[in-house]
């Protein structure tokens, strides 16, 4: 079963042709980053304004990639919500009109859920068994920071929300104080290689008795650190950063593994890319006789890979 992706939720433009909700046929994703990269964050109106210019050949490129045309797919899935409001609408109208067109189901995919469910994407050389549920599952992009209680795809339930900050969020905020330039992510977890120090910690927010997360006071705590010593070393203080970062979301990630008896957890979102996380949480969980699964690092980021996999899942529920 061919399922056409189509995710137009923030900055990117992308499309894909999944077979039977796993198997990566094509992925193609165009970028409006370096337009944002000047103002240090994602500007709605440019984002959008690209989105239209480029969603016709972007899908166009995933169907000839995946050598096939719209008479072999079987549905179409698009990211519904969540995301900016204008590049939404481009894509759920482009959906639903090639839907139409086309004569072919239309289904609206949760982008968040969709984060987790691309540990299930293999490309075409990937032969790796697929994980099982249930499951926890961790996402960890600009946006959001969420655990979700994951017992089947018809059962998924939010436990754990940021109340502030996104993770992802926390990373491009601080590297705006230390001017390291945008995206905040790649950059902090380059240097923080290289900053290796005990002498400088950060707060970790417990929140006790929660699930739930928050990266504010982390933030502004890097921000008076940085004002109250001028001769600050730039590195020592990713690192420091970083493992606060790191340290939070493995914490919360296991305690859910443990108090919910499963031994599965998933990790997707933009952050779930950064070098720290997964070995903190590979060895966190293989301490804990738990299995962790990350997607591929191209699927790590938004794509519409993962929005046609969870599609073809909703499809079956029918």
């Amino acid at each position: 079963m061919n399922i056409l992706g189509i995710e137009t939720s923030c900055d990117e433009t992308a499309a894909a042709v999944v077979r039977d909700g796993f198997k990566v046929d094509s992925n193609v994703v165009a970028s409006s980053l370096k337009e944002h990269a000047a103002f240090g964050g994602i500007i709605p109106e440019i984002a959008s304004r690209r989105q239209i210019e480029s969603i016709h050949s972007v899908v166009s490129q995933a169907l000839d990639q995946a050598k096939v045309t719209l008479k072999h797919i079987d549905a179409i899935a698009v990211t519904a919500k969540p995301g900016l409001i204008g590049s939404l609408l481009v894509g759920v109208s482009f959906a639903r009109a090639l839907a139409y067109a086309a004569k072919k189901p239309l289904i609206e995919v949760d982008h968040i859920q969709a984060h987790w469910y691309a540990c299930f994407l293999r490309s075409k050389n990937d032969n790796r068994p697929l994980p099982n549920l249930p499951a926890v599952g961790l996402v960890v992009s600009g946006g959001h920071t969420s655990l979700f209680d994951i017992k089947n795809v018809d059962r998924v339930k939010l436990i754990g929300k940021t109340r502030d900050d996104a993770a992802g969020e926390a990373f491009d905020k601080v590297a705006r104080l230390l001017n390291l330039g945008y995206p905040g992510g790649p950059v902090i977890d380059r240097l923080a290689k290289e900053g290796t120090n005990d002498q400088i910690r950060f707060p970790r927010a417990e929140l006790q008795g929660s699930y739930d997360f928050s990266f504010s006071g982390l933030k502004t705590a890097v921000l008076y650190y940085t004002r109250k010593h001028k001769n600050f070393s730039v590195k020592q203080v990713a690192y420091s950063f970083q493992e606060s970062v790191v340290d939070v979301l493995t914490d919360r990630a296991i305690l859910a593994c443990q108090r919910k008896r499963v031994n599965t957890l998933f990790v997707g979102g933009g952050v779930a890319a950064n070098s720290a996380l997964r070995e903190r949480l590979i060895q966190t969980a293989e301490e804990m006789d738990i299995k962790v699964y990350f997607p591929p690092m191209s699927f790590c980021l938004d794509n519409a890979a993962m929005i046609a996999g969870l599609g073809y899942r909703l499809t079956k529920r029918r």
